[in-house]
């Protein structure tokens, strides 16, 4: 189901698919899941992706950059071309796309302020590309919902024909939905381009200034309120009451979405100075490895979630994890092989499964887990969910 028949010189070629999201120079998980998808798909079919020349307008973006200024990066080649809020934009990305004529289109949606750009471009295709509209939605909705998002999921993904759902929480929330659409199911990729062999550990830990002596705690990616830093800093403030010896350290990496100052005050309500040292910027690909090589553990206290690119990127260090019980992410997660799962999402219940972790750390083998784990990814099939799809169209 690779190919498809040109009438014209009577030969076969790679079925085509165009997909529709942003890869470098943007940064962010969004743009890395692209940039895999692309790399799964392009071996068996001719991959074209469609960039975004704006993603969001500078003044709803709360970081510094939307831009990858790592030296080290990814990448793949796209043509530029969708403007996020230029409706004239979205009528040429129709135009090419009808022009080209693909096999498949797919739209990858993570918020629903792409809703009126992707609703119109799938509109606009013409009558026999409009059967083949996929869309893989990495959130149903996002992770803080406002009044007019559900609407606007809605009018984004009404024109989609199939949906690839990255979680069983996106598949059961697509299930309102989707009336007789299919949905199939997948995962985000393992994010190992980063790893790498592991070297200088003692260097990198002498570097950040962490005794030899200390547990290291990670917290990695944007600080937003549902990923949950608060609930980690007090839960790290009653692990360290509860449990002196384990002589911890928590490493916070990432840009500030919310008020910085909030944490800060934290730390210093719950006398935590010596036990956390913040990095407050968008971590460059070349030093990620840094952080996760001298963590022994990463903590994802969030709120709320489908499933996350930060749990699969420390997978891709091979790094275990604690997760609160919350969305899909326990899904990726085999309690007490893998990670541990937090029953709530409390500083109570988060101290607790960072507590178990170490008491179970000298007993069980995670990195051998993980690394079985991520052999069974399936988004190592994906390309057999696309030629699914085919079959699908052809009927």
């Amino acid at each position: 189901m690779f190919l498809r028949e040109d009438k014209n010189e009577k030969k076969y070629m790679k079925r085509k698919i165009i997909i529709i999201g942003p890869t470098y120079p943007y940064r962010g998980g969004n743009s890395l899941f692209v940039t895999f998808l692309y790399d799964a798909l392009s071996e068996n079919y001719n991959v074209q992706v469609l960039n975004y020349k704006l993603l969001y307008p500078n003044i709803l973006f709360p970081g510094k950059t939307q831009f990858d200024l790592s030296n080290e990066v990814k990448k793949i080649e796209s043509i530029r071309l969708v403007n996020s809020i230029n409706p004239i934009s979205w009528f040429e990305v129709a135009k090419y796309i009808n022009k080209a004529n693909p096999d498949l289109v797919i739209f990858d949606w993570w918020h629903p302020f792409f809703a009126f750009c992707h609703f119109t471009i799938s509109s606009l295709l013409k009558k026999e590309l409009k059967n083949k509209v996929v869309f893989i939605p990495e959130n149903f909705i996002s992770h803080e919902k406002n009044l007019f998002e559900n609407v606007l999921t809605r009018i984004g993904l009404s024109k989609a024909k199939y949906f690839i759902a990255l979680s069983h929480k996106v598949e059961n929330d697509l299930k309102l939905i989707a009336g007789g659409r299919k949905i199939f199911r997948s995962e985000l990729p393992v994010y190992n381009h980063l790893a790498g062999e592991v070297t200088q550990v003692d260097e990198i830990r002498k570097k950040f200034g962490i005794n030899q002596n200390e547990k290291v705690l990670l917290f990695f990616g944007y600080i937003r309120k549902y990923k949950g830093l608060d609930l980690l800093l007090e839960g790290l403030k009653i692990l360290i009451d509860k449990a002196e010896h384990l002589n911890l350290k928590l490493l916070v990496a990432g840009e500030f979405y919310d008020d910085k100052k909030f944490y800060l005050e934290l730390i210093n309500k719950f006398n935590l100075q010596n036990f956390v040292q913040i990095f407050d910027e968008y971590i460059p690909n070349e030093k990620v490895k840094e952080f996760f090589i001298v963590s022994d553990l990463v903590v994802l206290p969030y709120r709320s979630a489908t499933q996350s690119g930060i749990l699969n990127l420390s997978y891709g260090f091979n790094k275990p994890v604690v997760i609160t019980d919350v969305g899909g992410l326990s899904e990726f997660v085999i309690p007490e092989k893998t990670g541990i799962i937090a029953k709530e999402s409390t500083p109570e219940s988060i101290s607790d499964a960072i507590l178990k972790y170490f008491e179970l750390s000298g007993q069980v083998d995670f990195k051998v887990n993980i690394k079985e784990y991520c052999e069974k990814n399936s988004f190592k099939d994906f390309k057999e969910i696309i030629d699914n799809i085919f079959k699908e169209i052809s009927e």
